[in-house]
C-alpha cells in the first residue's frame, strides 16, 4: 500500500470554493489562502448564529499502544461514510503540531484513504496558527521582561514568575534554561523555560474563545506571575493583551479544508490532550454545528483524557451536548493490553484478547457515565480473525454499546458505511448528557471525582508543593472552575507501564497551575512534561524534499 503521502499527493483535490459551497458557504465568506485552504470569515459566523444546530458526535478511544487504534483517521473516514449515506457532514479536528510532525507521533490528518488534505500544508505550517499563538504567548514574555527591566513598577517577583516562553517543536534543551545573562544591557538573570505551543495557555485561549472580544479579555486574565507583596499580576497589567489579540485576529478564524473524498473539514486549533484540554476550537465546533446537519469531531487521546476535558470543560464552557460517543479499538491493541508484545500481535490470540478487553469496558463504562449514547468501532487489521471479532462485538453488546467495523484507512468511506449508520442511528436515541462533577465542589474535589470515577483509582496522594500550589490558587477566589489534568496518556493511571485496567493505585498530584484566562486549573501528575524531546531516531530524518519542492518521507 502507498504511504500516506502518496495517496495525499495523487489525490485531485476540489477548489476550496467548491467545498464551502457544499456547506452553502458563499465565495465572499471566504479568506483564500491558495486553492485549497481558506480562512471563514466573522461576517459567516455572524450570520449563521440564528440557525438550527446539527448533531454533534464525539470520537474518542482506548488508551493508545505502539499497535495503533486510529481515532483521528476513524474520524474523517467516518465523516466521509456519513457523507455516503447521505448526510449532510462536516469534520471539525485539531491542527497537527510540529513536535510530532518531527518528533515520534506524526500528524493529525489521518491515514490511508481516510485523510484531509492538503496533507503537507496542515502538517507544516498551514495558515500560520500555530505562528501566530507562538508569537503572542511570547510578546507577553517579552513584555513581562522588559517591564522588570524598565524599572519594574509591578514589583513583580522574578523568582514567582509563572508564564514561560513556548516553541512549536520537541525541544528538551530549553525545558530550564537561565535568561538575561551578558549584563545590565541585556536584561535581568533568571531561571526560565519553553513549553511546547499546544500547552501553552495562549492556545487554550484560542480553542475556547467564544469571538475575538471574549478572546481579547480571556488573554488580559493570563496570570503571569505574583509580585513581591504575593498580589497576581496579570497580562491586561502589562498592557499585553491589545498586541496579543492583534497577532490572533486571524488565527481566531477557523481553517476549511477537505477529505480526499471532498468532505468538508474545520481544522482549527490543537492542543494536546495530555498537557491540555485536546479539543478544536469551540469556534469551529460551534459553526460546524450551524452549517451541517452531523459534526464530527474528536478529543485527543483515550476518553480518559480527551474525552473526559471535552465533556467537562468544552461542553460545560460552551453549552454544547453530543449527541453519540464513539470509542475507537483495534483488537491488536486491546491484546497488546492483554501482556502481548508488538511483535506477536498478528496471532490470534483469545486469551490475550479477554484479559486486555478490559482497557475498552472501563472506556465504555465512562462514557455512559456522561448519559450520551455509545458505539465501539473496531478499526480492521488483515489479521484479525473471525472469533477475535466476534469475541469484542459480544463484549460490547453486554455493556450496552453498539458495535460496528470500520475499515475506512483501506477503504475510505466505503469502509465506514457500517459504522456510519450505526452512528447515525445512535444520534437519535435519547441522550441525557450531563457533566461528571458539580461547578460548586472545591478543586480536590474535583480532582477525586474524575480520579476515582474515570481513571479507577483509589484515592489521591498531594505533594506538599501540590498542596501549596491549591491554597494558592483558592486564595484567588476563583471559583467554579473545572480541572484539566496532565497526565500520562498510555495508561487509565499516572503510571505509563500499567496497563489494562490497573487495580489498586492511587493517583499522585505533583502541582497545580492556575490557567485564569483559559478558565481552568492545571493539575500535574506523573513525570508528564510541558515540552517533549525528540526520540533517539526522529521522524525528522526521513522527511526530505526534492528540487521541484515535492515532500516526501512525512509519514
Amino acid at each position: 500500500m502507498l504511504s500516506d503521502i502518496e495517496i495525499a499527493q495523487q489525490a485531485q483535490p476540489e477548489h476550496i470554493a467548491k467545498i464551502a459551497a457544499k456547506l452553502d458557504i458563499p465565495e465572499d465568506m471566504l479568506e483564500f489562502y491558495g486553492k485549497y485552504k481558506a480562512k471563514l470569515s466573522e461576517e459567516l459566523i455572524r450570520k449563521t448564529e440564528g440557525s438550527p444546530d446539527g448533531k454533534l458526535i464525539l470520537v474518542t478511544a482506548i488508551n493508545p499502544t505502539p499497535a495503533g487504534e486510529g481515532k483521528t483517521t476513524t474520524s474523517v473516514g467516518l465523516g466521509d461514510a456519513l457523507t455516503k449515506i447521505g448526510k449532510k457532514t462536516v469534520i471539525a479536528l485539531r491542527e497537527p503540531s510540529l513536535g510530532p510532525v518531527f518528533g515520534v507521533k506524526g500528524g493529525a490528518a489521518g491515514g490511508g484513504y481516510a485523510q484531509v488534505i492538503p496533507m503537507e500544508d496542515i502538517n507544516l505550517h498551514f495558515t500560520g496558527d500555530m505562528h501566530a499563538i507562538t508569537a503572542a504567548n511570547n510578546l507577553l514574555c517579552a513584555m513581562l521582561d522588559n517591564h522588570i527591566h524598565q524599572g519594574n513598577s509591578l514589583k513583580i517577583d522574578i523568582r514567582r514568575i509563572l508564564i514561560k516562553r513556548c516553541l512549536d517543536m520537541n525541544d528538551r534543551e530549553l525545558r530550564n534554561i537561565v535568561a538575561g545573562l551578558g549584563g545590565r544591557v541585556n536584561g535581568v538573570p533568571r531561571e526560565d523555560g519553553f513549553i511546547i505551543t499546544v500547552a501553552s495557555e495562549v492556545m487554550a485561549i484560542l480553542c475556547l474563545a467564544s469571538d475575538i472580544d471574549d478572546l481579547k479579555k480571556r488573554l488580559g486574565k493570563i496570570l503571569v506571575a505574583y509580585n513581591t507583596e504575593g498580589a497576581p499580576v496579570y497580562a491586561a497589567d502589562l498592557k499585553a493583551d491589545g498586541a496579543m489579540t492583534a497577532l490572533l485576529k486571524d488565527a481566531v478564524k477557523p481553517n476549511l479544508v477537505q477529505t480526499l473524498e471532498g468532505t468538508p473539514a474545520l481544522m482549527h486549533g490543537g492542543p494536546f490532550a495530555n498537557i491540555a484540554h485536546g479539543c478544536n476550537s469551540v469556534r469551529a465546533t460551534k459553526l460546524g454545528l450551524k452549517l451541517a446537519d452531523y459534526v464530527v469531531t474528536e478529543a485527543g487521546f483515550g476518553s480518559d483524557l480527551g474525552a473526559e476535558k471535552f465533556f467537562d470543560i468544552k461542553c460545560r464552557k460552551a453549552g454544547l451536548k453530543p449527541s453519540a460517543v464513539v470509542v475507537v479499538a483495534t483488537v491488536r491493541a486491546l491484546k497488546y493490553n492483554g501482556g502481548i508484545p508488538k511483535s506477536e500481535l498478528g496471532n490470534e490470540n483469545l486469551e490475550a484478547l479477554k484479559k486486555g478487553i478490559v482497557n475498552l469496558g472501563v472506556h465504555i463504562s465512562n462514557m455512559h457515565k456522561y448519559g450520551v449514547p455509545v458505539v465501539v468501532a473496531i478499526n480492521r487489521f488483515g489479521a484479525d480473525t473471525d472469533a477475535e471479532l466476534e469475541f469484542v462485538k459480544n463484549y460490547c453488546t453486554e455493556l450496552g454499546a453498539d458495535f460496528a467495523l470500520s475499515e475506512v484507512f483501506a477503504k475510505g468511506g466505503e469502509g465506514g458505511t457500517e459504522l456510519a449508520e450505526k452512528v447515525a442511528a445512535a444520534t437519535e436515541k435519547p441522550s441525557d448528557f450531563k457533566v461528571l462533577y458539580n461547578d460548586d465542589l472545591t478543586i480536590k474535589e474535583k480532582i477525586n471525582e474524575i480520579a476515582e470515577k474515570i481513571y479507577g483509582a483509589d484515592g489521591v496522594i498531594y505533594t506538599t508543593a501540590a498542596q501549596k500550589a491549591i491554597a494558592e490558587i483558592e486564595k484567588l477566589d476563583v471559583k467554579g472552575l473545572p480541572v484539566c489534568i496532565a497526565k500520562t496518556q498510555y495508561s487509565l493511571s499516572d503510571d505509563p507501564s500499567l496497563l489494562g485496567k490497573p487495580q489498586n493505585f492511587s493517583i499522585t498530584v505533583r502541582d497545580a497551575r492556575l490557567s485564569n484566562g483559559a478558565g481552568f486549573v492545571v493539575i500535574y501528575t506523573g513525570d508528564i512534561m510541558t515540552m517533549p524531546g525528540l526520540p533517539k531516531i526522529p521522524a525528522a530524518e526521513k522527511i526530505d524534499v526534492d528540487s521541484e519542492g515535492k515532500i516526501t518521507g512525512l509519514f
